[in-house]
């Protein structure tokens, strides 16, 4: 069941020792924290929360496009984590939970591609995360069918919905994002036909495997940031169509 949220007046607990949503003195907007305790119950460490959207379009006439891709990769963080999205806030079905001690809160904006913003830069404010920690995941047509690519900022790339978020983070363009590739459209075909067009079984087979290596790179980012594993994955993906 979904559930609809406003300010919330206590905390939001979760397993072994720690508080997400904890208030700070004289604030009304909450703070996604995770503290974990030490043997003599004091605060040992504190963790920075993750915001991770994807970027796509709400309703069943939209699943399996193109351009929802970026939904898919949330869903299969949320299978694979065991992070339900059951919540609705700032126009978004989001999901609290945690990537080994890390916090962080999914998300999949319901306002449609073009305004993806208006659930990204409240959630962000709201949860007080910062820009570094807001992880965009969302289509992109530069890279073949199932190619990704992890990047810590960027521009907007002429994608609507990348610059809706942008446009909600006050034209910031230092966060990091998750690209997945869905090709150029063949000949002359319509842009937009394209991104809503049904994947192909090959293609969806591609973008399948996709996630599964995407979600394992997330892990890798959230618990250690932009290291050496995380371009080895770029690289990886870069020549993953490569015959050697």
């Amino acid at each position: 069941m979904l559930q609809a949220i406003s300010v919330p007046s206590t905390c939001i607990l979760y397993p072994r020792s720690r508080c997400f949503g904890q208030r700070n003195p004289g604030s009304t907007r909450l703070c996604l924290r995770a503290s974990l305790l030490d043997n003599n119950d004091r605060f040992k460490v504190e963790y920075t929360p993750w915001l991770i959207v994807g970027l796509g379009n709400p309703g069943n006439k939209y699943h399996g496009t193109r351009h929802n891709v970026g939904f898919e990769m949330i869903d299969q963080i949320s299978r694979q984590e065991g992070i339900p999205l059951n919540t609705i806030q700032s126009k978004a079905l989001i999901g609290i939970g945690a990537i080994g001690e890390v916090p962080i809160l999914l998300a999949k904006p319901q306002a449609y591609m073009n305004f993806s913003g208006e659930s990204v830069g409240p959630l962000a404010a709201y949860y007080q995360v910062p820009l570094r920690h807001t992880l965009l995941i969302y289509d992109e047509m530069s890279l073949p069918n199932g190619v990704m690519r992890l990047q810590p900022k960027g521009g907007h790339g002429h994608h609507n919905g990348v610059k809706s978020v942008m446009g909600h983070l006050d034209g910031c363009h230092e966060f990091p994002r998750l690209c997945i590739g869905i090709g150029n459209p063949p000949g002359a075909m319509d842009m937009r036909a394209y991104l809503l067009q049904k994947l192909s079984l090959v293609e969806q087979n591609q973008i399948d495997a996709a996630l599964e290596q995407g979600v394992e790179a997330i892990r890798t980012l959230v618990l250690n940031g932009f290291n050496q594993k995380i371009t080895r994955f770029n690289l990886g993906q870069k020549y993953k169509y490569h015959k050697v």
